[in-house]
């Protein structure tokens, strides 16, 4: 299986939160891992910054993060040129979803978890 650079947009230390599940499930599935949140920190030796680091040949976006402070991440989310963006439960947006297609990226209403489980990934 072809792994894929992902970047966890919406990371967190918290273990109860959903993006240190991600971090968690797709480091067992081998897929490099850049993440970025709210505050620094790490999840399982994957570095959490708060700043828009440059990043190229990524496959995925995957959000945590409301559609309202998703605005900020807008254009930089545009200029990495990922493959695809995930919008976890909670995080759908149709404007960052119609930003997303009219760049050519796949956007997909999804749970990150649950598709590592099924092999979806």
């Amino acid at each position: 299986m072809k792994t894929k650079n992902t970047l966890v947009i919406g990371a967190s230390e918290n273990q109860d939160r959903y993006s240190y599940k991600a971090i968690q499930s797709l480091l067992k599935h081998h897929h490099p891992i850049y993440a970025i949140g709210n505050k620094t920190g790490q999840v399982d030796g994957v570095e959490i910054t708060k700043e828009k680091i440059k990043l190229d040949d990524l496959d995925t976006v995957t959000l945590y993060i409301n559609p309202i402070r998703q605005r900020e991440y807008y254009d930089y989310i545009i200029s990495l040129k990922p493959k695809r963006i995930i919008f976890n439960p909670g995080t759908e947006n149709e404007e960052l979803e119609s930003l997303a297609r009219q760049n050519n990226i796949q956007t997909i209403e999804a749970c990150t978890l649950v598709m590592l489980r099924i092999g979806q990934y």
